[in-house]
């Protein structure tokens, strides 16, 4: 079955050559587009695509409050930011309000093909030189094993022990598993051991849903 796509853009002409990129894909099919954040919050939650792929920047309602209010519905539609924008304060707010990827609109066709395949598969993709950028400033505040128990309490996520948090931490800090595994003088399979508890426990896939877990629920900050 196709991956259904609405894309919602502001600017006509991007739209057309957004749409023409993914019609050459036997599994991508496009099944609207609209320049007006009001409309994309009403066609969405009319037509449930797949992946919405969002501008930032639209008349009636940004990018930011149609996540937002999508988010707030039971539509089952998965978001990828398209914009310009590469402030990290953007990237972190389109993810706390439910975007699964985001991307900048000079981004090579097959990395747009390669992301909509893996959010429409659950997993998550920022654009790799931003998210290097916000894994290198994240820091763990230093009430993370109290946020994180709070979270627990309210019975959101499953209780990750203290050497998951503080493997937790070292993944947002972009450290790969030879540098956990010299942090802590365990072997890399150890590590591997709590990566997989990790990313069952928060229900994610894999280290970029980590980040927007942590991120989502403020258990780390940007420097």
């Amino acid at each position: 079955m196709a991956i259904r796509v609405l894309i919602a853009d502001d600017h006509a002409l991007l739209r057309q050559g957004i749409k023409r990129v993914l019609n050459f894909e036997d599994d991508i099919e496009v099944v609207g587009e609209t320049g007006d954040g009001q409309e994309t919050l009403a066609r969405t939650l009319m037509l449930q695509p797949d992946i919405l792929l969002l501008d930032l920047n639209m008349p009636g309602l940004n990018g930011l409050d149609v996540a937002s209010q999508l988010q707030s519905t039971k539509c089952n539609t998965k978001i990828i930011a398209l914009t310009i924008h590469d402030n990290d304060n953007y990237v972190i707010e389109m993810m706390k309000n439910g975007a699964s990827g985001y991307l900048l609109k000079d981004v090579e066709p097959d990395i747009l093909i390669k992301a909509i395949h893996i959010v429409n598969d659950g997993g998550a993709y920022i654009y790799p030189e931003l998210e290097e950028r916000i894994f290198g400033k994240l820091r763990a505040d230093e009430n993370v094993t109290e946020k994180a128990k709070e979270l627990w309490r309210s019975g959101r996520g499953e209780r990750l022990t203290n050497r998951e948090l503080d493997v937790l931490a070292c993944i947002a800090k972009g450290f790969n598993n030879q540098d956990i595994a010299k942090t802590f003088f365990v072997s890399e399979k150890t590590v591997k051991n709590h990566l997989t508890n990790i990313f069952r426990k928060l229900n994610v896939n894999d280290r970029t849903q980590a980040l927007i877990y942590v991120l989502k629920h403020n258990i780390m900050k940007l420097d």
